[in-house]
């Protein structure tokens, strides 16, 4: 607004002076009117509107009224901005007396920074981006996706499923059902858990010894892809939606909604909740069973809860919440690759003694008091905890709530588990020189794409070489 009133007094040809005796204000006021540091009261910009032969509304209006106008402004904002800030470079004065090339080298200078920076923005940074606005999603609908239960559910039924586990046999009758033949081969790509030919109707999968990935939720997983219609992923985000879909429609499948929800509420009423219980009644791994919990605990049972999975060295490696527990987050609200509170639950597990039962144990937080449930499972990179909490109002409904196990947490505080103890400190600080691990991955960028690390050209070969 500033910009077009200096604008219009110029192309009437009047000075401060000459406007100020006709608005009756003083110069110094009118400046610093013109110059955005001082909002006009309503009758100023009566006076100011009649003086210059213009409405109050085209004072108003959101359009700069000239190209240096309109630079200025954008200079101005990218000034007031974090990347700015962060280059540490004194600011420019903007005033009349800034020649017109040089505002725009500025301008350009910033535009181009700007696009270089969101071109590298194709990092684990894009991916936590994403991770983070997809996280955002499921805490919206309480992790509960209504469309892909329906789909799971039509099609458990017409594969002639009456319940219990879901056996690799009836997964295999599922994959029938929808036009699908299986191949068990021994040369799958190596960045691939399975290759669907969609021309022939073919999922080809490898008998792996590895624990990590159950064979009956890499079919269905791959199945999932074709029954809920994904196209070529456009994006990252786009890829990593997919994922979380399939991945619940394979759990959809192997506990089904009717038959988990009835058993979850036949618990709830006997007090005695456990994520194990669902686990052994439907012959899945507990990280499996933890993650549908989340799905139907909030939409059927009306408890709002957490889960995580942190690695035996205390980084959180994915999450979930709808119960305001405070995840450690960086900037951006990302959370992956955080470091846990060392006396949450996720990380005193690691050093129970007894791994055979899960460990129950009270955690108070700077966001209230929190119940949480986990154990360790070991998978190819390591040891991790897998954990489910809740808060304290809704710990009645499960086994394990009468543990007296208990700790406290002042994190974000660094005190509490960031910093070393202050007698630590006092002996060791500048005796200490430890060999860190290098960790590549940290300095990759992400993998290009439409399937981020799947190398196209040997999927396409593979597929070849089959047909």
């Amino acid at each position: 607004m500033g910009r077009r009133i200096r604008y219009l007094r110029k192309e009437k040809g009047m000075t401060l002076d000459d406007i100020c005796a006709l608005v009756e204000t003083a110069p110094s006021h009118l400046s610093l009117v013109e110059n955005g540091k001082r909002e006009p009261k309503l009758s100023l910009l009566k006076s100011l509107a009649a003086a210059l032969g213009v409405s109050v509304d085209d004072l108003l209006g959101a359009e700069p009224p000239s190209r240096r106008a309109a630079l200025e402004i954008e200079l101005e904002r990218a000034q007031r901005g974090p990347l700015y800030d962060s280059l540490g470079l004194p600011k420019v004065r903007i005033s009349s007396r800034l020649p017109m090339d040089v505002l725009e080298s500025l301008v350009g200078l910033q535009r181009e920074l700007e696009h270089r920076l969101d071109e590298q923005a194709a990092t684990p940074e894009e991916a936590r981006r994403a991770n983070t606005k997809l996280r955002e999603e499921m805490r919206q609908r309480n992790n509960y996706y209504q469309e892909i239960e329906q789909e799971a559910g039509r099609i458990l039924k017409a594969a002639g499923h009456t319940g219990g586990p879901l056996s690799h046999h009836r997964s295999a009758d599922i994959a029938e059902y929808l036009g699908f033949s299986l191949r068990y081969v021994g040369n799958l790509p190596h960045s691939t858990r399975s290759v669907t030919d969609l021309k022939n109707h073919r999922i080809y999968l490898t008998q792996s010894t590895r624990a990590d990935h159950d064979p009956r939720s890499v079919l269905l997983q791959a199945l999932g892809h074709y029954v809920l219609g994904h196209q070529t992923p456009v994006n990252y985000a786009d890829f990593l939606s997919q994922r979380v879909a399939t991945n619940y429609f394979a759990a959809a499948l192997m506990m089904p909604e009717k038959e988990t929800t009835d058993f979850l509420h036949q618990a709830k009423k006997e007090r005695a909740l456990a994520v194990e219980d669902i686990r052994d009644a439907f012959a899945v791994s507990y990280e499996s069973a933890a993650h549908r919990f989340t799905n139907l605990a909030t939409e059927h049972l009306g408890i709002t809860c957490h889960f995580q999975k942190v690695h035996e060295s205390g980084i959180l490696h994915k999450a979930y919440e709808n119960d305001g527990v405070n995840f450690p987050a960086d900037h951006t609200g990302a959370i992956e690759g955080q470091t846990i509170c060392r006396y949450w639950t996720s990380r005193v597990v690691f050093d129970v003694a007894d791994k055979f039962r899960a460990f129950e144990q009270f955690t108070d937080t700077v966001n209230g008091t929190y119940w949480c449930t986990a154990r360790t499972e070991r998978h190819s990179s390591g040891l991790y905890s897998l954990s489910i909490g809740v808060p304290f109002e809704h710990v009645k409904w499960f086994r394990g709530r009468d543990t007296k196990e208990r700790c406290q947490s002042k994190c974000p505080d660094e005190n509490c588990c960031r910093r070393p103890p202050a007698d630590l400190s006092s002996t060791w600080f500048g005796n200490a020189w430890p060999a860190t691990r290098a960790n590549t991955h940290l300095l990759a960028a992400m993998p290009t794409g439409a399937f981020p690390g799947v190398d196209e050209t040997e999927v396409y070969k593979f597929l070849e070489e089959q047909a």
